[in-house]
């Protein structure tokens, strides 16, 4: 069967070569420090059981005809763009953010179409390798990171032109077998938990760049792959257990050390002219999910500042209706974006629909420029209070206990606990290192706002509406 338990999932974890390191230690997947984040990927193997994730998260392989998650799919048509888009949100509400498993398959996606077009360009075989690697993938309901940004050194400098060439991830031997890669991928999400790595170029490249165009999948304990990660979660918590304390995440510096890759596993190896194509589709469809999962941040910071204003009395305050206001618009002009991409999707060559460019790339620029407004709004309707809570030990302390309920009440009606709750959450949420990582990756992830505005551009037509200016003012070239 395609669709593998959570446990299943854990347990493929625990037998992997130990390979990651973690302040300062080498330590197996099973290791504690690893349990929030991978509670995470556990949600997404156990929402194909939840009723109302369902329909959403279960669909049928075109490649093998079986039951598949969808985070280990491929976008087929319209329909699959508008339930990916819609399942990232509804995900994004249980676990409190990113549930990281996306990125993987936009990757997949993206390599599907791009491999199909270099077959189609130079008559290689890299297409055939990608099916083959997607069935196995598809049947044993793998997770996998995206391994995309380099270190890339010198930033004033192309890769060919770095002081050390290994800044750019590249191919150091080629042999009947394979290859043999040298070089690191920074910024890896769930490095440590994942089954493969997935490897695609960074930028665009030029002729004298064929050892830097590079793509290929790799299990992640492979000999010569040390993952060095940076671990993220909320608070613990001792009695006032929740939700959103399960979850946590990890960001990694993938390193290859002269790591062989069998050639049935390449998938880009020195067809230098589609680097670009391939980085730029992957930013397509990745932006395409930043318009499921970001709407779904904001509504989290929606709900959060309206229950707290609720909370404090002055729900019905005309600047804060107005702030709340703001947050629904972002909200869903976001989601609208997705829609309208996935609406003017393109049927590639690969049978891969991808979503229309530049809506992806305007959705994602504009959760990206209003993350920090947001979290402004919630922060001035909580107040300070997130900042300075005491510790819950010292609301379980009876001696100090008491005193902190009696003091933290707000609006007749609702109770001392409802508030610790809530201002507890809003602590964790956005005054932590958990909230500082959702804050940057807010900004950052799947591109900076500037990036976005680079592929607008790219895509966009100028010139037509330049036309429409001259037609109305009458001007004749």
């Amino acid at each position: 069967m395609a669709l593998k338990s959570s446990g299943e999932y854990a347990n493929r974890l625990s037998r992997m070569r130990p390979n990651v390191y973690c302040r300062g230690k080498k330590i197996r997947r099973d290791d504690p420090v690893l349990e929030h984040p991978i509670n995470t990927l556990k949600f997404t193997f156990d929402a194909v059981n939840d009723p109302e994730l369902k329909d959403l998260i279960v669909t049928k392989s075109h490649l093998t005809g079986e039951e598949v998650n969808r985070f280990a799919s491929l976008n087929r048509s319209v329909e699959d763009l508008y339930a990916t888009q819609e399942l990232k949100r509804k995900c994004c509400h249980r676990v409190g953010g990113c549930t990281q498993r996306c990125m993987a398959t936009d990757t997949l996606n993206a390599i599907g179409v791009v491999t199909k077009d270099i077959d189609d360009a130079k008559g290689t075989s890299y297409h055939a390798n990608f099916e083959r690697f997607v069935r196995h993938y598809q049947t044993n309901d793998l997770v996998g990171s995206t391994c995309m940004t380099d270190s890339k050194g010198d930033r004033s400098s192309r890769p060919s032109q770095q002081e050390d060439p290994d800044l750019y991830l590249r191919v150091v031997e080629k042999n009947g077998k394979g290859i043999v890669v040298r070089g690191a991928k920074n910024h890896i999400t769930m490095g440590p938990y994942v089954d493969e790595h997935l490897v695609i170029p960074t930028r665009a490249m030029t002729k004298d760049e064929g050892d830097w165009a590079l793509s290929f999948a790799i299990p992640a304990d492979a000999d010569g792959i040390k993952i060095i990660t940076r671990v993220v979660a909320p608070r613990p918590r001792i009695k006032l257990e929740a939700p959103y304390n399960k979850y946590g995440v990890a960001d990694s510096v993938v390193v290859f050390d002269d790591v062989f890759v069998p050639w049935e596993r390449v998938f880009m190896c020195g067809e230098w002219e589609f680097a670009g194509r391939l980085a730029l589709t992957f930013a397509g469809f990745h932006r395409h999910s930043y318009c499921g999962c970001k709407p779904a941040v904001t509504d989290i910071v929606l709900g959060t500042t309206a229950l707290a204003a609720e909370y404090n009395g002055v729900a019905k305050s005309h600047h804060i209706v107005s702030e709340l206001t703001e947050l629904m618009i972002i909200a869903e002009l976001v989601y609208a974006s997705g829609i309208a991409a996935a609406a003017r999707a393109r049927r590639t060559s690969s049978g891969i629909f991808a979503p229309m460019f530049v809506y992806s790339n305007v959705g994602r620029y504009l959760a990206g420029v209003n993350i920090y407004k947001e979290f402004d709004i919630l922060n001035s309707i909580a107040g300070g209070l997130p900042a300075t809570l005491p510790p819950e030990e010292d609301w379980l302390n009876p001696e100090t206990g008491p005193a902190l309920e009696k003091y933290i009440k707000r609006k007749p009606g609702v109770s001392a606990e409802k508030l610790h709750r809530l201002i507890r959450f809003i602590s964790d949420f956005s005054c932590s290192a958990m909230a500082g990582w959702n804050q940057y990756a807010g900004v950052h992830g799947g591109g900076s706002p500037i990036m976005e505005k680079i592929g607008i551009r790219s895509e966009y037509d100028l010139e037509a509406k330049k036309r429409i200016a001259k037609y109305l003012a009458g001007i004749v070239d």
